[in-house]
């Protein structure tokens, strides 16, 4: 949009599709009240127009309205509180796996780590059964089990394998016993990123969505790490055609520079504006970080880079090479490896993952590993988007020598 346009007819453009965090910025007689340092001249507004125009345009139908904040812990603060005022519930859901920041309502809703030793956290309820997860149910087939486990009881199950589905469901039983019958909001990530790059199972994100609509929830998506072309879509949601009442975003959306969002429906904007919903923070809607992730997302649509390289087929040919591979998780640009000693039981190979992983620096790719459990020492890869196909390959070259020089590797030939 022009800045030849009066500040008014950009105000009018803003606001469109943004959604306020407490107050209003335009004065009670209609004029703009400049924010952040920006003057009527209309450079603020600009930039918030182009910013929450252009990434209307490309949201999936129904998330019309946006909100711009720093961190991706915030913007999920942001969509609890949303989704608590909008549903006049209190209890929030969370993946036994998840990790969603560390303000006291995300660490509230999240088990993967980073809730002991602070005191009581946000009222929350139960975590049902994450996918490939070991927490409050595990199936009996996963894809990538991490170790042997327990089956869901028999009731649940009745015959036959069990299936994501049936984990879920039975999962929403214990939900069900569980809950004061308060239940707010689920969040979830398409990728459990910090879970272990864990890619939930087809179907899950449509099937969590139906149990949050037969109790009248809101479903809360956070893309802080599979957001534009990460996971092999613009949005991860993409990849089942789910449209969640919530979507959060970070990371990638600024680029290195503290940026995130909260999109919404124009319906849940409006109910809480009504209700007075209030959300300040310094940088709330800020014009200088909204550029850059302006400048972006045009840099991502203009050069494809959500349909770039994809590293999954190269790690395959490595994990047929090397038995210390147990499981090569995740889609796109947002890969797991996780290194075992043994394929069969899944029990994990620490050790020899941090001297792998060393090994590669040593040789000039940089490879980090966690050793936490639910992570079970799995390598994580998450290149730059812009990465070249030659890049890749050069990085997939470095992986194999490096498990040519580690003891433990197991070469199957």
């Amino acid at each position: 949009m022009s800045t030849e346009l009066s500040n008014n007819e950009l105000y009018a453009s803003a606001k469109k599709n943004l959604f306020s965090f407490g107050s209003d910025f335009m004065t009670d007689d209609g004029r703009n009240v400049p924010l952040h340092g920006f003057r009527e001249e209309g450079l603020g507004l600009d930039v918030w127009s182009n910013a929450t125009a252009t990434q209307m345009y490309v949201l999936p139908a129904g998330l019309d309205k946006a909100m711009f904040l720093s961190t991706g812990g915030e913007s999920n603060e942001c969509a609890i509180k949303l989704a608590k005022m909008y549903t006049g519930k209190y209890d929030i859901v969370g993946l036994g796996a998840s990790w969603h920041g560390s303000t006291s309502g995300a660490r509230g809703a999240q088990y993967h780590a980073g809730r002991k030793g602070y005191g009581p956290v946000v009222r929350r309820s139960l975590p049902p059964y994450s996918p490939f997860e070991s927490g409050v149910v595990q199936c009996r087939e996963c894809i990538c089990c991490h170790r042997p486990t327990p089956t869901v009881p028999s009731s649940a199950t009745q015959t036959g394998p069990t299936t994501g589905a049936t984990e879920l469901d039975y999962g929403w039983t214990l939900i069900d016993k569980a809950s004061a019958g308060s239940l707010a909001a689920v969040i979830m990530e398409p990728i459990l990123s910090s879970g272990g790059m864990i890619d939930i199972p087809a179907g899950y994100m449509s099937a969590m969505k139906a149990h949050c609509r037969a109790r009248n929830m809101i479903l809360i998506i956070d893309e802080a790490q599979t957001v534009l072309g990460r996971a092999g879509d613009l949005f991860a949601v993409q990849h089942e055609d789910v449209v969640p009442d919530i979507l959060t975003l970070s990371k990638t959306l600024g680029n290195g520079l503290p940026l995130s969002a909260v999109v919404t429906s124009r319906e849940i904007a409006d109910v809480v504006g009504e209700r007075g919903f209030m959300f300040y923070t310094t940088h709330a809607n800020d014009p200088l970080p909204a550029a850059v992730g302006l400048t972006v997302l045009q840099n991502v649509l203009k050069n494809n880079l959500a349909e770039r390289s994809r590293v999954a087929a190269g790690l395959q040919r490595l994990m047929e090479r090397y038995g210390c591979i147990g499981a090569i998780r995740g889609r796109a640009l947002m890969i797991g490896v996780e290194i075992v000693k043994n394929r069969e039981t899944k029990e994990v190979a620490i050790e020899v993952g941090k001297n792998l992983s060393a090994r590669m620096m040593e040789l000039g790719l940089s490879a980090t590993i966690s050793a936490r459990t639910t992570f079970s020492g799995c390598i994580r890869i998450a290149p730059p988007l812009i990465i070249s196909d030659e890049e890749i390959e050069i990085g997939l070259a470095i992986f194999e020598e490096a498990l040519s020089m580690t003891d433990g590797s197991m070469p199957l030939y």
